[in-house]
């Protein structure tokens, strides 16, 4: 990548992005919103956790990612009886009677880690592991992954029956809780008309793996304001129920708020967000663009927010 400066950066990363929106639109109907996070999460090098039922096109966004981003892609099914090794990789005894080491799918660019909360502890450590530390330990040698890096969890949130449900600390390594909805009748009708026929899209690659990587370090170098990364993170510490910052309603209805790793990604992920808008600096417009997906995940309702109904997005929205 040769740019004269990073104002011409910022320009090439709007118009990339751009591309890619319009490529992707090709195969995946009535989700811009969805793919927009997506991208500010893969710009920003952070991790998606999605949410949404059966039939809702995750696997397919993934596949169409890889395609237009250049990328290896790997789809590993979690399963109760999953092993780490089945996703870290594992070491044989080769024909010189010397240990070698088996790469698993976690090596790869993109990994579609699909319904996570249905394998054991032991496995979902051993990915979440590779994704706070871009690499994986096995015999006690480290085993560096490729670059990018970019983990995309899903989850079904209507079958809980015989899952092991992430801890919270857990839930922390992912930027970005992305939730699914049904599509529009409008959409869906696009939607059925396009794949109950012969028709095929030609997905065409839009960037390269070196170029994301440019990117990822141009977002580092965005300047923001002192009020807004204050605003970034008094929004966080808002959440806290019973500190000294802490909002009303934190203090009523939540058991816990979000960590420091909030005010990093809502800082990271409002540069991106300004970058993809043509704009040279973040405000906290910004901020509240992407406060929902990173925060959704972060903070704990109590019994008495049950009881009444109040659901995590209310809380969002009147903290904002």
């Amino acid at each position: 990548m040769d740019f004269k400066s990073d104002v011409e950066a910022v320009d090439a990363l709007k118009n990339t992005n751009n591309q890619l929106l319009n490529e992707i639109r090709k195969v995946i109907y009535g989700q811009d919103k969805i793919i927009q996070e997506i991208l500010i999460s893969i710009f920003s090098d952070g991790h998606c956790l999605l949410v949404g039922v059966p039939g809702l096109a995750k696997t397919m966004i993934v596949n169409t990612f890889a395609n237009v981003l250049g990328l290896k892609y790997s789809r590993i099914q979690f399963t109760p009886d999953l092993m780490p090794s089945d996703i870290t990789g594992s070491e044989i005894l080769d024909e010189n009677r010397t240990f070698k080491f088996i790469k698993g799918p976690l090596f790869a660019n993109i990994i579609l880690a699909d319904e996570i909360n249905r394998t054991p502890p032991k496995t979902q450590a051993a990915l979440l592991e590779a994704m706070q530390e871009k690499a994986v330990t096995y015999a006690g040698k480290k085993h560096e992954l490729s670059k990018p890096f970019f983990v995309l969890a899903t989850q079904n949130p209507i079958e809980q029956e015989g899952t092991y449900p992430l801890p919270e600390a857990q839930l922390d390594r992912f930027m970005f809780n992305i939730k699914l909805d049904y599509p529009s009748i409008e959409d869906e009708i696009t939607i059925v008309t396009n794949t109950t026929t012969d028709i095929e899209f030609n997905l065409n690659q839009i960037i390269s793996a070196e170029e994301i990587i440019y990117f990822q370090k141009l977002i580092r170098r965005v300047p923001i304001n002192n009020n807004v990364i204050e605003y970034a993170v008094k929004l966080a510490a808002r959440t806290r129920p019973n500190t000294e910052h802490a909002d009303k309603i934190s203090n009523q209805y939540l058991n816990w708020g979000a960590g420091p790793r909030a005010s990093q990604y809502l800082v990271l992920a409002a540069k991106t967000q300004a970058v993809l808008n043509s704009k040279y600096s973040p405000d906290i417009e910004d901020i509240k663009s992407v406060a929902a997906p990173i925060l959704r995940h972060r903070i704990i309702r109590n019994y008495k927010a049950e009881a009444e109904g109040i659901g995590i997005e209310d809380i969002i929205s009147e903290l904002l």
